[in-house]
């Protein structure tokens, strides 16, 4: 096992699209996500992405192959549901920068790449001088979900690790089409945040 993380921005992001969307619809089948997953999805998604400026990909390889992704880019370049919750509390959401997905292979969990996802998207939203605030959201779930793996252990503490706390009653709504659905329906994901000085 070889493991590299590297960044990517604008073209050189371009031609690792489908990768990540491989890799969205693989781990996200899982709890808490349990996303059915469509490359129709995946398109429309990831062009909101690839075409937003200043965006950032963070691919994690095992050699050459890719185990891992995770994404970033200014809040100004998101859907307007992934901007209400903080127009509707008078933000300026051009000093926002917003953390999207990390997705990793099950069998090189627990070797440090989320903490290098983070770094990397930090790092790169700092150097471009204009923000004072890092977010990202997690979908919200019962402790008591019928899907609920019994060795599940949410992500909080790892995102408090990294200096994040919960926004609360910041809440987004992202449909996507859940294992078992017919079709989309929307679901509630909670924004967590660090103020950046």
């Amino acid at each position: 096992m070889n493991i590299e993380v590297k960044s990517f921005n604008g073209d050189d992001a371009k031609k690792y699209v489908n990768d990540l969307a491989k890799l969205r619809i693989e781990i996200f089948r899982e709890f808490p996500y349990l996303y059915e997953g469509n490359m129709e999805y995946e398109e429309e998604y990831l062009s909101t992405f690839i075409e937003a400026k200043d965006s950032i990909l963070v691919l994690a390889f095992d050699n050459e192959k890719v185990i891992g992704a995770s994404t970033g880019l200014p809040l100004e370049e998101e859907t307007e549901n992934i901007q209400q919750p903080w127009r509707d509390n008078s933000y300026d959401i051009g000093k926002i920068f917003y953390f999207g997905e990390s997705v990793l292979k099950t069998e090189y969990r627990g070797k440090g790449v989320g903490v290098k996802f983070f770094e990397h998207r930090e790092k790169w939203a700092s150097s471009l001088n204009r923000f004072n605030i890092f977010t990202f959201c997690g979908v919200i779930r019962p402790d008591d979900h019928s899907k609920r793996p019994a060795d599940w252990i949410p992500l909080d503490k790892f995102w408090q690790n990294r200096g994040y706390k919960k926004k609360d009653n910041y809440i987004c709504e992202i449909p996507w089409q859940e294992i078992g659905e017919k079709e989309e329906t929307p679901k509630k994901l909670l924004f967590w945040f660090k103020e950046i000085k």
